[in-house]
């Protein structure tokens, strides 16, 4: 997963430009006809209908709603969900990225896997097989 940092500018709501957008347009058209990019979205502002939601240790308090905004150091701004052979190949397309403002930030971070978390019964890996099947049918029909 390829997680964009947000700055002070993406938090105060700026909207890129038309050619700012051309050049993340052909760079995602790029990853796509490359058959790497799996999905990718930017979001918007904190100010704008977020939430954190603070979960407790004991089931009997209730999770604490904190409303944004929040922090820019502590923010995504977006994201692509990316699938490559390994490490290098993900730096080498976060090299590419045409982002043109000083100190833009991309995180680059690994999706956890079955076999990451230890022994796992077989039926939690086919229940979450289909699940993964029925959205992206759902998400292929919207």
């Amino acid at each position: 997963m390829l997680i964009v940092k947000a700055s002070a500018k993406s938090e105060a709501g700026a909207k890129p430009s038309v050619e700012q957008l051309q050049a993340m347009g052909k760079f995602n058209e790029e990853m796509h006809a490359a058959g790497i990019m799996l999905a990718g979205d930017g979001l918007l502002a904190s100010s704008r209908d977020s939430a954190r939601v603070v979960f407790h240790a004991s089931e009997s308090q209730p999770p604490d709603v904190v409303l944004g905004p929040f922090p820019v150091q502590d923010l995504v701004a977006g994201y692509w969900v990316i699938k490559v052979k390994d490490f290098k190949e993900a730096l080498d397309w976060v090299r590419r990225i045409p982002f043109d403002e000083e100190g833009s930030t991309v995180e680059i971070r690994r999706i956890a896997e079955f076999e990451d978390f230890g022994e796992i019964p077989e039926s939690m890996k086919e229940d979450a097989a289909k699940m993964r099947k029925e959205i992206g049918e759902r998400v292929k029909s919207d």
